[in-house]
């Protein structure tokens, strides 16, 4: 039997498709090409929501080009803004599940991607907009020199989070040499009353 353990991208979908069903709410917080977008709003249904974010009008164009060329566009909410600011849009305890895809988007020059220190913001935001038992997922690509320090601050982000309130998991490749892309999954806890 050949076995293949994938990529970043496919651990976060197995774990996504788990966390949302028809009717339920969806961050795509890094719009890119409109990919995830779509495929969000084909696991919510038309009764669900999606809310995507990209700082570049040209990945919000083309999300939306790709939402309405599909028929799903009712389905969605897309903002051009940084990701950092989605508590400004969305209210807290109200997403079933938060997906970033980070690094840049594709097929433009590489000269904006996603940052550390506004990534780490944003991932922040998320746990507050999360529902309880809600999923954030983030993919990092860290071969580049700001994916790196992304991977690095997000690391140690996951490890200081409250595991009272969340738990959080990484599953990654541990013997290849090129800096292939990771996964980071944090649940957020349903906590009980005392």
């Amino acid at each position: 039997m050949a076995m293949d353990f994938r990529s970043a991208r496919f651990w976060a979908a197995e774990l996504i498709e788990e966390a949302l069903e028809p009717g339920s709410r969806a961050l795509d917080a890094t719009l890119g090409n409109g990919h995830d977008a779509l495929w969000l709003c084909e696991l919510v249904g038309e009764a669900g929501h999606v809310i995507g974010f990209d700082v570049q009008e040209e990945a919000v164009a083309r999300s939306r080009a790709r939402l309405e060329a599909t028929g799903v566009a009712a389905r969605a909410a897309l903002i051009c803004d940084g990701h950092e600011n989605l508590a400004k849009y969305v209210a807290p305890d109200s997403v079933d599940a938060a997906v970033f895809n980070l690094g840049w988007l594709p097929g433009a020059p590489h000269g904006v991607t996603t940052r550390a220190e506004t990534t780490l913001r944003a991932v922040e935001a998320a746990l507050t907009v999360l529902k309880p038992d809600g999923l954030l997922t983030v993919c990092v690509y860290p071969g580049h020199p700001e994916g790196a320090r992304e991977r690095d601050a997000l690391l140690d982000w996951a490890r200081g989070l409250d595991e009272r309130r969340f738990d959080a998991m990484i599953r990654a490749y541990l013997n290849q040499s090129r800096d292939p892309p990771l996964l980071i999954a944090v649940k957020k806890k349903r906590v009980r009353a005392v």
